[in-house]
């Protein structure tokens, strides 16, 4: 099998993997898919060095990098810096974190880790034009670096005349058919329509509906299918609606490769599909988390409404840093999509990669044997 998008980076397999974390990308795209790292919290400095480590850790194939470019930037936020960031959080949404932690003993951080972390998570500022095209600068530059994918909103205009005087493929990604259709008159080259079963910021359509109506849109232009999709029937299953490959993430969650920790993995393992929640609380904008104690008293009724991209982010960052760093087992959570349900065990990508061409190519066969039949 080779769909046109897989002619389009000399790809073996139908399996575009996102990831924040760069040993995934690597593996994923010497596998035979494409990897595509995620930069919401890097600086520019940042990710030179992660591309120069997966250009030096790809065997030579092809990796895409997403970057966020939201689809409103309000003025306000242009100077936003770490000395005037309370300004923008209101005493509400602070004492209410302060009161979270407090009444599960999650400990405070030294004045010095604290100001480390302000310093290191101030790269949430990275969600707006300007410094998103700082780190297309850098993109640019790597020659594996084949695609750049642009979530929350449609690129501008020279930075798609840009990528592909380049020779790079430009990727939308959508939740919506509205959003897929101003992607593909802006020239885009890829559009991925994302059900709201997927982890990361999800609209309301499910994959099953929303793939075949975009593909329907914006044809000729290649649909990748995300949301829901972990397993070779699944694959199957959006090659049937139109895809012309999956676009995946919570898959790779539970691999060796991983950047989430053992207690993070725990948890993914014990999940079933219900254990997921579509909520505002991360970063501003609808993402689908684990459930847990944190997740769910943002939800509540008596919580404060949740702020505006980027000041959500940097109103939690420290919360979440401080959870993670001391097991705060009741508020951990972590993106995850509802196929978080089929991990049970820890694998590796190379073999997450095997077991899904496996059984797309069983189920193929399966299909072409009940129509002879």
């Amino acid at each position: 099998m080779h769909t046109p998008v897989m002619k389009m980076f000399g790809l073996e397999a139908p399996i575009f993997a996102f990831s924040h974390c760069r040993d995934v990308v690597a593996a994923v795209s010497r596998s035979g898919g494409m990897g595509t790292l995620g930069t919401s919290h890097f600086t520019a400095d940042q990710l030179e060095l992660e591309l120069k480590w997966l250009d030096q850790h790809c065997d030579g194939k092809p990796y895409g990098v997403d970057v966020l470019f939201p689809s409103k930037q309000p003025k306000e936020f242009e100077n936003l810096t770490p000395e005037t960031v309370n300004e923008y959080l209101p005493n509400e949404h602070r004492e209410f974190v302060k009161a979270l932690l407090r009444k599960y003993d999650v400990p405070e951080l030294s004045k010095e880790q604290s100001d480390e972390m302000m310093r290191e998570y101030m790269s949430d500022l990275t969600r707006t034009h300007r410094e998103a095209e700082k780190r297309l600068e850098v993109v640019y530059r790597h020659p594996l670096a084949r695609m750049i994918v642009s979530a929350l909103g449609t690129p501008p205009p020279h930075v798609i005349e840009r990528a592909h005087s380049l020779g790079l493929k430009v990727a939308g990604l959508i939740g919506h058919p509205k959003h897929a259709k101003n992607q593909a008159e802006a020239g885009v080259d890829i559009i991925v329509a994302q059900g709201w079963e997927a982890a990361g910021h999800t609209g309301e359509l499910s994959t099953l509906v929303l793939v075949p109506e975009v593909v329907d849109l914006v044809s000729p232009v290649p649909v990748l299918a995300a949301g829901g999709i972990g397993n070779g029937r699944q694959l199957a299953a959006a090659l049937a609606l139109g895809a012309q490959g999956a676009w995946t993430g919570t898959v790779w969650l539970g691999t060796a490769e991983s950047e989430v920790s053992p207690e993070v993995k725990k948890k993914l393992f014990a999940a079933t599909s219900s254990d997921t929640l579509r909520s505002r609380c991360g970063t501003g904008k609808p993402a689908r988390r684990l459930r847990s104690a944190w997740v769910e008293a943002w939800e509540a009724e008596d919580a404060p409404k949740a702020l505006r991209m980027p000041l959500q982010s940097m109103l939690v960052n420290e919360a979440l840093e401080r959870i993670v760093r001391f097991r705060s087992d009741a508020l951990l959570s972590y993106p995850a999509g509802q196929v978080v349900g089929q991990l049970r065990e820890e694998t590796t990508v190379r073999q997450v990669v095997y077991d899904m061409l496996s059984e797309l190519s069983n189920t193929m066969d399966r299909l072409n044997n009940a129509v002879e039949n």
